[in-house]
């Protein structure tokens, strides 16, 4: 046992974790901390990003492309509120994330001291957990249990300030192990595991859905093979790319706004509907009361919350994924759903993609990128149109190669995410794909890649509006396109290049390819500029508040004139 300063047990514990890279940026109150991180260089490797916000996401995309615990660090005051966004997009998809900020000391908390937040009281909606640490003898402990919180059960952000004085002062340190992480399986129960048998068994025309909590217990191995007992269609949220291969003659697509007409006409028609890892979003299900209104309903997840939340189930099983999976796979018999599967089949036949393939388009940009990366890139995505379209015409081989914000929503998010990714999988391809609307949220981070030289491509589909908006304002509100035009003089190429970074400017679908080629080869990071045009749109769409068996295309909406 030895004596250490409070900022000395923050780093020391960061090492237990097994923490090799931390994002943040410095300040008054943190100052402590970052100087005990300075005698760890060799051993932490910190980021500093252009703004907190950019290290929230970074160490969100870190945790997303690794599995491991993401860890950002900000001083007080703005620096702590300016995290609060990306600790957000954490929470809602259920990602592990440790925030450590400081605060003022104690004896200046509650005067409205210079710099002074209740960063703990702010983010309390929006973490599993929020700590302020007052005394030094408790820090050590409190940081190991916000790690243990993070990765516990449904992940999540936890956040840990600590006052200044914390940070100087003298406590007692001895190293200790991280406990293990233990599955949750005590609330797996077998009347609920052979109810659930007992459903699939009478079903006949079954579907499955998955979602990111397949992937947040690492059980997308099971999950395969449930579906290949099941002999059923699958189809996959936003959250749930990659679970099962996207070449995989089961699977239908994406569910849900922009899901395809397989997957939304499939699982309206289907007799049961089994839901792993999933919350039943609103941009899932439309229509709450005629989501699936033929079908069984079974959901799997690890939180009790989520069960009879959205969508009443028929049978519910609360628990780890990867538990569950595999003890259904030994319950339940082979099945064999040919004509089920023809049906399906020939619903994959009648819709076919629609977009057109011989000009740059965002889809057809997504799909170059697809060919030249061969299906092993990890894409980052911010936003909007850009990113329903990398979710549709990517073909996503395994979990944690599409990092997006799907319960926020968070513009600006994909290009802190894309440099935390390849810092954590420096041996894959790492394409941010973003919006010009979403690249000027936070395209100061193309400074952080090229101070580091971090070789990530950010291809920004530059259609001079805010794409996303402006389709529903085309569709829904009589083209009064308030506020959504951005055709101004910015000149990204020139941005790029003055942030220190190589950068294009694509017009063509052959100039986007040469550019892409250029991009990988050059080991910089790079920004392409995608020319498309305003009025390229998103299909299929389900207008909001519409059961998703409404699902309509351009052509549908050209029929009806």
């Amino acid at each position: 046992m030895k004596q250490l300063t409070g900022s000395e047990i923050v780093i020391e514990c960061l090492k237990e974790q097994g923490v090799d890279t931390v994002f943040g940026y410095p300040g008054g109150t943190i100052l402590n901390v970052y100087d005990a991180l300075y005698n760890h260089q060799d051993e932490i490797t910190h980021v500093l990003t252009s703004h907190e916000q950019g290290a929230s996401h970074a160490a969100d995309g870190y945790a997303r492309a690794t599995g491991k615990v993401g860890v950002c660090m900000a001083t007080s005051g703005p620096g702590a509120t300016n995290l609060v966004t990306g600790i957000a997009t954490a929470y809602m998809d259920s990602i592990p994330m440790v925030a450590i900020t400081a605060n003022v000391g104690v004896s200046m908390l509650g005067k409205d001291s210079f710099q002074e937040v209740d960063i703990a009281g702010v983010v309390m909606p929006v973490t599993k957990h929020s700590f302020i640490v007052k005394n030094v003898h408790e820090l050590a402990d409190t940081i190991r249990r916000a790690f243990k919180i993070a990765q516990t059960g449904r992940p999540g952000p936890v956040l840990v300030d600590i006052t200044k004085d914390v940070t100087a002062n003298l406590a007692d340190y001895e190293y200790k192990a991280p406990e293990p992480i233990e599955p949750k399986t005590e609330t797996i129960k077998d009347s609920d595991l052979e109810a659930v048998v007992k459903l699939i068994k009478k079903s006949k025309k079954p579907f499955l859905m998955v979602g990111g909590g397949v992937i947040a217990a690492d059980a997308y191995k099971e999950f395969r093979e449930f579906a290949k007992l099941m002999d059923a269609p699958v189809c996959d949220t936003l959250m749930g790319k990659g679970v099962m291969d996207g070449t995989d003659p089961h699977y239908t697509g994406m569910v849900g706004m922009h899901g395809t007409k397989t997957s939304n006409f499939g699982v309206t028609a289907s007799d049961l509907l089994i839901v792993v890892g999933a919350r039943f979003s609103d941009r899932v299900i439309g229509n709450a009361k005629k989501f699936a209104n033929d079908a069984k309903i079974v959901h799997i997840d690890v939180d009790a919350a989520e069960i009879n939340k959205n969508i009443v189930a028929d049978a519910s099983i609360v628990g780890d994924a990867k538990e569950v999976l595999s003890r259904l796979n030994v319950m339940i018999d082979q099945k064999d759903n040919k004509e089920w599967l023809a049906e399906i089949e020939e619903l994959n036949k009648k819709f076919p993609s629609s977009y057109p393939t011989d000009v740059l388009t965002g889809p057809t940009a997504i799909n170059k990128i697809y060919e030249l990366t061969k299906g092993d890139a990890i894409i980052t995505t911010d936003v909007g149109q850009h990113q329903m379209w990398a979710a549709q015409m990517y073909k996503y081989k395994e979990p944690r190669q599409l990092l997006s914000s799907g319960g926020l929503g968070t513009m600006g998010y994909g290009l802190g995410a894309c440099i935390g990714a390849k810092l954590g999988r420096r041996d894959k391809t790492v394409v941010n794909i973003a919006g010009d609307g979403c690249f000027r949220m936070n395209m100061n981070e193309i400074m952080t890649a090229a101070r580091y030289n971090v070789p990530i491509i950010q291809v920004v589909l530059n259609n001079h509006v805010l794409g996303m908006v402006r389709q529903w304002q085309t569709l829904f509100y009589n083209k009064h396109y308030s506020n959504t035009i951005l055709n101004d003089a910015a000149d990204f190429v020139k941005i790029a290049e003055g942030m220190g970074a190589l950068a294009f400017r694509a017009t063509t679908l052959e100039e986007f390819e040469d550019a892409f080629k250029k991009a990988m080869e050059s080991g910089r990071p790079c920004v392409i500029d995608a020319q498309i045009h305003e009025d390229d749109k998103v299909w299929p769409m389900v207008a909001a508040g519409q059961p998703i068996s409404t699902c309509f295309s351009a052509e549908d909406l050209e029929e009806e004139k």
